[in-house]
């Protein structure tokens, strides 16, 4: 008598593979999504900066250079008696910078060179200590009476430098589009800091360039960005119909908003009293140059352009009421951000599923 063959496993063998290959495929997406939550959550605490900045003291105190407790700021006696200059490494229209040193630290003193313009460095001044934060350069001490600046060093200096810091050598690993996106996310961050600041709505006005804008702010070791020039910084008051202009002169080319351009034509000569006030909307018409300049020409960095371009486009509104606010353009970047590097920890997830 004939045996007849038993094809149950046969029969079954091909449904399980699939079923036991999904439920590992889904296993598989469940602690990758896991692990990049992880990741993210690191990512913008270590590298974003969280909002609270464990190295902030209190009122009137600093503290850096791996130092644990707080010190008052320095005082004009202080200053004279333990800072030592070391070498002029820029001067402005107002102040003249040297690298300085204190404590076998190095550190920056600025000092006023055109007493025309005191004004505008006490202003600067008033400015640095009450926006003290993790977007602002650390205040050491300073000197009303000798118009004198005491802030930390950052030997990798304004922004200005990034490409020529990116190609250094020790650098070059920095040279990625997620950290370029950082950058700009970091810059996106202060303008909103100043937009809602302690002291209420501030408008960078030094920012009639790119060049301006980037001398501007310093790049620190760790790669993060901090404003370090806030002598023109106007306040903006809705409430009390208190709105800005930034100078006295006419402001011409596209970098600077259509509101802030003479809006009466050549044949009209330009008049600071018939010059129409504007808000901190000129800062967000900004933005889209400013980040193209952190996004570079790296791999990739197209990519975060294309993902960019709806909320860039929005930026450049004729119309300032039409432009996003520096929240609505920083949580823009970051859902890109996230969205990038999902996409770069999981590639063709979608349609392995």
């Amino acid at each position: 008598m004939e045996k007849k063959p038993h094809f149950v496993r046969r029969e079954f063998l091909p449904r399980e593979v699939p079923s036991i290959s999904l439920a590992l495929l889904l296993a598989a997406v469940l602690l990758l999504n896991a692990l990049l939550y992880l990741y993210l959550s690191k990512f913008y605490n270590s590298l974003g900066r969280v909002e609270t900045d464990p190295g902030l003291c209190p009122f009137g105190h600093f503290k850096f250079g791996g130092v644990k407790n707080c010190s008052p700021w320095l005082s004009c006696e202080a200053i004279n008696r333990e800072v030592r200059k070391l070498k002029c490494v820029g001067e402005g229209a107002v102040k003249k910078v040297f690298l300085s040193e204190w404590k076998e630290k190095k550190v920056v003193l600025s000092q006023l060179t055109n007493s025309e313009l005191k004004e505008d460095f006490l202003h600067g001044l008033k400015m640095l200590k009450a926006l003290q934060s993790k977007y602002v350069v650390r205040l050491l001490g300073y000197c009303e009476q000798q118009f004198t600046i005491l802030t930390e060093y950052h030997p990798l200096g304004s922004l200005r430098r990034l490409n020529e810091t990116l190609h250094i050598p020790k650098y070059k690993g920095m040279n990625t589009w997620h950290r370029r996106l950082m950058l700009a996310i970091d810059y996106v961050s202060v303008i909103r800091y100043l937009h809602s600041s302690p002291l209420g709505t501030l408008v960078m006005c030094d920012s009639n360039d790119l060049d301006k804008v980037l001398s501007q702010y310093l790049l620190t070791s760790d790669f993060h960005v901090l404003v370090n020039d806030l002598d023109a910084l106007p306040l903006v008051n809705r409430s009390a119909g208190r709105l800005v202009k930034c100078g006295h002169r006419e402001l011409r080319g596209e970098f600077v908003a259509p509101e802030q351009r003479w809006p009466y034509g050549e044949d009209v000569p330009f008049e600071d009293d018939l010059m129409p006030p504007y808000d901190e909307k000129t800062d967000i018409w900004k933005i889209p140059e400013v980040s193209n300049f952190f996004l570079g020409h790296v791999e990739g960095s197209d990519i975060v352009r294309l993902h960019l371009f709806d909320i860039h486009a929005a930026c450049k509104k004729k119309d300032p009421v039409e432009r996003p606010s520096a929240q609505e353009v920083l949580d823009t970047y970051r859902k890109v951000l996230t969205l990038l590097i999902r996409e770069a920890a999981m590639p063709g997830t979608r349609e392995m599923l």
